[in-house]
């Protein structure tokens, strides 16, 4: 098994690694049906994580903590991760959509809702039409146990080796911690990706992913709803990078 090599963004343990190492071994782990849990992280997960310490460990006791937002990736480079690159949601389902498409290997989108779900999957088998894909929007409630025994043994039956988790920050997280060792698979929590992919909301251009800024396309598509949250979560990350990095 490959070495884990991780840094540390305020807290949160984060994996340094490229793209082809982080593909190759999500793959050999969905191909082995290994139940695993990847979390994606962007500024808002390692905020909150370092102010929620039961958040927190889900956080760091995940398989893999991919480094999302550039913040997160430019704190990995100063920790000495030279070239590391951004590992988005949106990014890495559409490349394991791919790879899987070519390898013959199941993959489960749960989370969101039937609408989105319907153009997401015109979309992904537009682009893969050998893809084996199965949907499922689970209701916006908590579900009774009896419920989510059922949605476990629908996905393990479906022989998905990678589910995508598209139930947002931190509901996801915390769904696929309370699954693994019951969902036969390699659980990744996509967040926005399945809105992404669908169309439904539209993702920030290339350069500003690229500077750090998709947080500011996101803000100005949805200023009601996101303003409280990136003024909040920014300034935190702000304040506790430079405190990091000054070693306070």
């Amino acid at each position: 098994m490959d070495r884990r090599i991780t840094g540390n963004v305020l807290g949160a343990q984060i994996d340094a690694l490229q793209w082809d190492a982080a593909l190759a071994r999500l793959l050999g782990w969905a191909h082995a049906r290994e139940s695993r849990y990847v979390t994606i992280c962007n500024v808002h997960v390692v905020v909150s994580a370092s102010r929620d310490a039961g958040y927190r460990d889900i956080i760091n006791g995940s398989d893999m903590a991919t480094p999302d937002g550039a913040p997160v990736a430019w704190m990995l480079r100063r920790q000495g991760f030279a070239g590391q690159p951004r590992l988005s949601g949106p990014d890495l389902m559409w490349a394991l959509c791919g790879r899987a498409a070519t390898e013959n290997l199941p993959v489960y989108c749960y989370g969101s809702s039937e609408a989105t779900l319907g153009l997401l999957e015109g979309r992904l088998r537009t682009a893969f039409p050998a893809l084996r894909l199965t949907m499922e929007a689970p209701p916006f409630r908590a579900l009774t146990p009896e419920e989510d025994a059922a949605a476990v043994e629908r996905i393990n039956a479906s022989g998905a080796g990678i589910v995508f988790v598209g139930l947002g920050c931190p509901k996801q997280e915390r769904w696929m911690a309370a699954h693994r060792g019951r969902v036969n698979a390699v659980m990744i929590g996509v967040g926005a990706a399945f809105d992404f992919h669908a169309g439904t909301v539209r993702r920030a251009p290339a350069w500003m992913r690229d500077n750090g800024l998709e947080w500011l396309h996101r803000l100005l598509s949805e200023p009601r709803r996101l303003w409280k949250r990136y003024l909040v979560t920014n300034t935190l990350f702000i304040v506790g990078a430079v405190r990091q990095l000054l070693g306070k």
